[in-house]
Order: structure tokens, then sequence, then C-alpha cells
């Protein structure tokens, strides 16, 4: 769909340098997304893995730490060849996803962003380095605690109040205070209204 060199705004990583690759395609629908431009596949036209991957050379050379693949939902996929591509650029990969599909292609970083009306498949669960759960409500807070008792030992544990939701920043905010193994993920690129 997109490509762009920008910081990550949100996550474990927020704040450092980054080159984006956003992939069409999204199946999970969820109301409050904000990329739903991304959702339909057919509009986008298609690109070739190394067309993206001399993109992400270039990324780094102007100062990117790692390449983001995302979407949509990359994982409705095969991302095989493309992060076989991307091994040439030297940049560290890192995927963004509900966890919806089966896993393909190799990462570095995996941030598992899972979501109650579809949940993600197990292996993603124990494969992933962050868990970032957007709240709204308090059954979300419920639904973190249960998709981090499935992910490995060390994987960081996020609550990222919804945006624009006033009663998902309270929930959040109180829930980490009082959870030391939670912490807070803020949309900062949104605060800073950059890409």
């Amino acid at each position: 769909m997109e490509t762009f060199h920008s910081l990550q705004g949100e996550g474990h990583h927020t704040g450092r340098s980054a080159f984006f690759i956003r992939l069409a395609g999204c199946d999970v629908g969820c109301p409050w997304c904000d990329t739903k431009h991304s959702w339909s596949q057919s509009v986008h036209p298609e690109r070739r893995a190394q067309q993206l991957a001399l993109d992400a050379e270039k990324a780094a050379r102007e100062g990117a730490c790692f390449t983001v693949i995302t979407g949509g939902e990359p994982l409705q996929h095969n991302l095989d060849t493309l992060t076989d591509a991307l091994s040439d650029s030297a940049l560290p990969k890192h995927l963004e996803t509900s966890g919806v599909g089966s896993l393909s292609g190799h990462f570095e970083w995996i941030t598992l962003s899972p979501k109650a009306h579809k949940p993600p498949q197990n292996d993603i669960l124990q494969r992933c380095n962050e868990l970032k759960v957007v709240v709204h409500n308090p059954s979300d807070l419920s639904f973190a605690e249960r998709m981090a008792h499935l992910t490995q030992e060390g994987t960081i544990l996020l609550l990222q109040p919804g945006w624009g939701s006033e009663q998902g920043m309270r929930l959040a905010i109180d829930y980490v205070q009082q959870h030391q193994n939670w912490r807070l993920s803020l949309q900062t690129h949104k605060w800073l209204e950059i890409r």
C-alpha cells in the first residue's frame, strides 16, 4: 500500500527511526482502525519485493534502524519472499500483526496486537517479543491478561489506550499503576502529527 521513513510511534521501540512497509489487505475489521483505507487489497498496486528491499536500503542510509512490516494485516500474505529480499538491506525486520494468519517470513522482532473478536494463532503468542493490547473498556483488560498468560516468559506486555478513548486511557493508566508487569504504550506519532 505504501512505504515511508518515520519514527516508530508506539510500543517498545517508540521514538526510533524506522522504515515502514504497509501491506494492503485486512479481514480483521476492527471498528477503531485508523488505516481502514488499507483493508482492500485490490485497490493498491503490487510492488516487487526487490524494489521494497532497495527502498529499505535507501532508508538505512538515511538513518532507519529497522524495517517494520505492517498493514492492514500483513499475515494475509506469505512474507517469505519479502523478508528474504529484505535480508540484503541489513536492517532488522519487525512485524506488526494481529496474529490471525499463519506466521511466515523471518523476523528479529514480532509485535502482536491481538483482537478479542478474532484471537491470534497460538504459535504467534509463543513467538512474539511484545504483546500490545488496545484498551477501550474493562473487558479489554481481562482479554489482555488471558493473552499474556499464553506468551513466553520475558515478553514485553503493553496496554495501549484506543485513540480518543477517555475510558481506555483511564483504564490503561490505572491498570499499569497496579500491575508492574504491564507498561503503557501511547500512539506518539498521532500526538506529533507524523506518519
